[in-house]
């Protein structure tokens, strides 16, 4: 069996039973990105096989201190799957994750179709057909979050669930650069940021996603969701735990987690 067969099997194996693993960049030699989005693939082809479908994309590492942290110079992406979506204070399960964390992200859903490569901004921009405000619950079935590039993104981009708020904007209704968000845990502020945390924009962040897709031979389609990256460094949650971003412009999202909070100094000394 191959480096990545025994990759595929490992993540899925850690997903469906929550037991985390080693890291594959400690597991297997010379791995790389692209073995990773192979490795991506396979984890998504047993997930598809099981009924699961494509509902849209999100794009990680966009912020320049995670990218100098794992030493790339480009964000990386994943894909979400319709079991991965949540509705506004539905109650989640956090025996559904390993090691959760949470980030305030800007989501667009798309209109129309995009196919890169080549596109520019203002056919990203063309494409949209509203924004919303979002939580993305990030996740890795590596232990104790130890992750390097290749780990992330085999792991499909350390993706867990989304939240989506209820309240769509249209994109010409708001500056995404200039956005604020205030990201509060059982109503205590625990981070700040704004959309031009993401590449500069969040738009640039969907049209980087959408022509690197592209060229792997993979398009973008008309109602998928794509979140842009996180305005703010990852929260852990908790069994108990409320969460809710609040964007200027765009609104407010809250996330609940299901059961009885947890002891938050344990929490945080994993994070």
């Amino acid at each position: 069996m191959s480096q990545i067969d025994e990759a595929v099997r490992a993540l899925a194996g850690a997903a469906r039973t929550r037991v985390a693993i080693e890291p594959l960049s400690s597991r297997a030699n010379g791995l790389t990105a692209v073995d990773a989005y192979q490795i991506q693939l396979g984890v998504q082809a047993t997930r598809l096989a099981e009924g699961r479908t494509v509902r849209g994309y999100k794009v990680g590492l966009t912020s320049g201190v995670m990218q100098r942290q794992l030493g790339v110079s480009q964000p990386d992406y994943g894909y979400l799957l319709d079991d991965m979506f949540y509705a506004e204070f539905e109650s989640i399960p956090t025996i559904r994750f390993l090691q959760p964390r949470i980030e305030p992200e800007i989501a667009f859903v798309l209109r129309t179709a995009l196919a890169g490569p080549g596109l520019t901004v203002a056919d990203a921009a063309r494409a949209v057909d509203f924004t919303l405000p979002a939580l993305e619950i990030i996740d890795s079935r590596i232990q104790d979050w130890r992750i390097g590039l290749v780990d992330t993104i085999a792991d499909n981009a350390s993706s867990g669930a989304v939240v989506l708020g209820s309240h769509p904007v249209a994109l010409g209704e708001i500056e995404l650069r200039l956005a604020g968000v205030v990201l509060r845990r059982n109503a205590e502020v625990v981070g700040t940021g704004a959309g031009g945390a993401v590449l500069g924009s969040p738009l640039v962040a969907l049209t980087w996603l959408a022509n690197t897709l592209g060229a792997r031979g993979t398009s973008l389609e008309s109602g998928h969701v794509v979140l842009s990256g996180s305005c703010t460094a990852a929260v852990p949650v908790a069994a108990g735990d409320s969460v809710t971003a609040t964007f200027a412009g765009l609104g407010s999202v809250t996330a609940h987690f299901a059961g009885q909070p947890a002891d938050r100094s344990a929490i945080e000394a994993t994070a």
